[in-house]
């Protein structure tokens, strides 16, 4: 029996001290395609005065009925910290309105000002196209398969970010 040991050894150090391969690399890919969409989304969005951090609370508020601060955040997927600061600037801003909760006076509820549902309304055809475009130039079945792909990706912690 022939011993494969001695050329998977030489493949694995070839692998090491090649070059780096930029376009070869998928962190480069998935970063030109997250860049691409992101820009595409934000200039829209800044039309409304919105940020992908603002839209996205906006979308847990608005379309999954989440109420709590802390909610949001895990929902979202930013820590606390950056969550207070968009409920604080969006409050601001006439989108959404909190409230300290009633039975415990401590929480804080967050609602959807007329202003805030109207932001969903409007920036929502928005959201819709930029995935429309991407989308495009998918098969049938790859934007499931990429999404899938991309969720394994994901720290298993469900580590949060500062922003989006």
């Amino acid at each position: 029996m022939l011993d494969f040991l001695p050329l998977i050894l030489w493949l694995d150090d070839m692998e090491k001290t090649a070059p780096y391969r930029l376009h070869a690399s998928l962190g480069y890919h998935l970063s030109i395609a997250a860049r691409l969409q992101e820009r595409r989304l934000d200039e829209q969005l800044k039309t409304l005065g919105l940020t992908r951090t603002t839209w996205c609370v906006l979308l847990a508020v608005g379309n999954e009925n989440l109420s709590q601060p802390s909610e949001i955040a895990e929902f979202v997927g930013i820590d606390r910290t950056a969550t207070s600061r968009a409920l604080r600037q969006m409050e601001a801003d006439g989108l959404l309105a909190r409230s300290s909760g009633t039975e415990d006076r401590r929480t804080r509820r967050v609602e959807l000002t007329p202003k805030g549902c109207e932001a969903i309304v409007t920036a929502t055809p928005f959201a819709r196209d930029n995935a429309a475009i991407m989308a495009e130039n998918l098969e049938p079945g790859e934007q499931a398969e990429l999404i899938r792909l991309l969720a394994k990706l994901r720290p298993a912690d469900g580590a949060l970010l500062n922003t989006l």
